[in-house]
C-alpha cells in the first residue's frame, strides 16, 4: 500500500550519529519542527555488499542534498552497536568509515513494519502453530518527505538492486520547482528545463514545442 500523499509516522526510533552518539530521530519532527526536507533511505543490513556502496553514494552526494535544504537520513535493522563498529571500519574494508549523516537503528522493527518494508512472512500450520519465512531485514526503501511531514515519493527496491542517488536530487528539484511555481513537471524534467501549467491548453504546447 502506497504512502505516497500520507504523513510520515510520527514516531522516535534509536539512532547513532558518525560520533558514536547515542541518538532518538524522529523523521516528522526532523521535516516539521526544522522545516526541510528529509530523505530516508533503508538499506538491509551493515557488513553486507551493496549497502556501502550506497552509504558512500550518499555521503558523497551530501552537499548537494544540503543545497536543497534536504537531510540525509539512513536506516536498517541493525543496533547502534553494530552501527558503530561499521562507521569505524575503514572504506578500503568493506565499512563506512567518512559518513557523517544519522542512521536508524530500529531494532524493534517498529517503523519498517509500519511502513510494510520488512523482508517477512508469516503463515499458520493445521494446528495453528505459527511460521515464519524471510530475512526480517529491510527492503531497500526510499522516502522523500517534505516541510509539511507529507511523503512526496517512495521507492522499493529488491536487495540486489542499487539505488541512483541523482534521480532523488531530481525529484527534490521537481517536487521543489512545483512548491514555489505552482506548475507541473513533465516526464524527464530537470531544473532549468520547461515545466507546464496543470491544464490542456499548456499540455499541448508543450508536446508541440518538444517533439523529438
Amino acid at each position: 500500500m502506497s504512502l505516497v500523499g500520507k504523513k510520515f509516522p510520527n514516531i522516535a526510533i534509536d539512532a547513532m550519529s558518525e560520533m558514536g552518539d547515542d541518538l532518538k530521530i524522529n523523521i516528522f519532527e526532523e521535516a516539521t519542527k526544522n522545516e526541510q526536507k528529509v530523505l530516508l533511505f533503508w538499506y538491509p543490513k551493515d557488513f553486507t555488499f551493496v549497502c556501502p556502496t550506497e552509504l558512500h553514494a550518499f555521503q558523497e552526494a551530501l552537499g548537494e542534498f544540503e543545497k536543497r535544504n534536504t537531510k540525509v537520513i539512513g536506516a536498517s535493522c541493525d543496533t547502534n552497536e553494530v552501527h558503530f563498529a561499521w562507521l569505524n571500519t575503514p572504506k578500503d574494508n568493506g565499512g563506512i568509515e567518512g559518513v557523517t549523516y544519522p542512521i536508524l537503528a530500529d531494532t524493534h522493527r517498529q517503523l519498517a513494519n509500519i511502513l510494510g518494508i520488512v523482508d517477512q512472512d508469516f503463515d499458520y500450520d493445521e494446528e495453528g502453530n505459527e511460521s515464519f519465512t524471510g530475512s526480517n531485514v529491510t527492503y531497500r526503501a526510499t522516502y522523500l518527505i517534505d516541510e509539511t511531514g507529507k511523503i512526496f515519493h517512495e521507492a522499493v527496491n529488491d536487495m540486489p538492486l542499487g539505488r541512483n542517488v541523482k534521480e532523488f536530487l531530481r525529484l527534490i528539484d521537481a517536487y521543489t520547482h512545483v512548491q514555489k511555481h505552482g506548475e507541473v513537471c513533465p516526464a524527464n524534467w530537470e531544473e532549468g528545463k520547461d515545466a507546464m501549467k496543470a491544464n490542456r491548453e499548456s499540455t499541448a504546447e508543450y508536446l508541440a514545442s518538444h517533439k523529438n
